[in-house]
């Protein structure tokens, strides 16, 4: 319950999907199934890397990118980028 009212107050709600069109995305879709089914973003930034450690126990850097779809009833859609792959959307009012 607190952690729910966090995030009201930042303005921002987390999701594991999100509906584009008729078509539906989720956390762990690549970023060319992403833009085939939600076309271009209005915003693609890489906005850093990430250090993961492999199965191996090798170090590797992943990109991490952030796109931006909307506005869709005054929502912006921000998700988020490891290594290609989607690891999270969040939405906000107004931008």
């Amino acid at each position: 319950m607190f952690i729910l009212g966090l995030t009201a107050l930042s303005g921002m709600a987390q999701s594991d999907s999100l509906r584009c069109g008729s078509q539906l995305i989720s956390v762990g879709d690549r970023m060319g199934e992403v833009q085939q089914k939600c076309g271009q973003p209005i915003s693609q930034d890489i906005i850093g890397y990430k250090e993961t450690v492999n199965h191996f126990r090798q170090v590797d850097q992943v990109q991490v990118q952030e796109w931006v779809y909307g506005p869709n009833n005054g929502m912006y859609q921000y998700l988020r980028f490891e290594g290609g792959r989607l690891v999270g959307i969040d939405s906000k009012r107004g931008r």
